[in-house]
């Protein structure tokens, strides 16, 4: 997709990023979850709000740790990776960008 990756699980402090990445002017993080078919929830539902806040959390350090100061990325934004396997095992992956804030 273009974009600058800048970490791949990306530990801060007790909490891991799995994907820290920039698109154009803005810093991405990226949660990565796999779903098989006979999941009870879908990927994107099993990112509950205590999840939610931990990525906060730690975006907020990586904000004043890694982009702060960066003329060239101006704000951030929390995207996810849902990957889904079919019967075959083959995989599908959705995109979700700004999944919450």
């Amino acid at each position: 997709m273009g974009w600058e990756i800048c970490g791949r699980n990306v530990r801060v402090g007790r909490y891991e990023l799995d994907l820290v990445a920039i698109d154009g002017k803005t810093a991405v993080i990226v949660e990565v979850r796999t779903r098989g078919l006979t999941a009870w929830t879908t990927a994107i539902g099993s990112i509950d709000a205590g999840k939610r806040e931990r990525m906060r959390s730690a975006a907020n350090r990586i904000w004043r740790d890694w982009f702060r100061r960066r003329s060239d990325v101006d704000h951030l934004r929390f995207d996810v990776a849902a990957v889904r396997y079919d019967a075959n095992g083959a995989p599908t992956i959705e995109h979700i960008r700004a999944a919450f804030a």
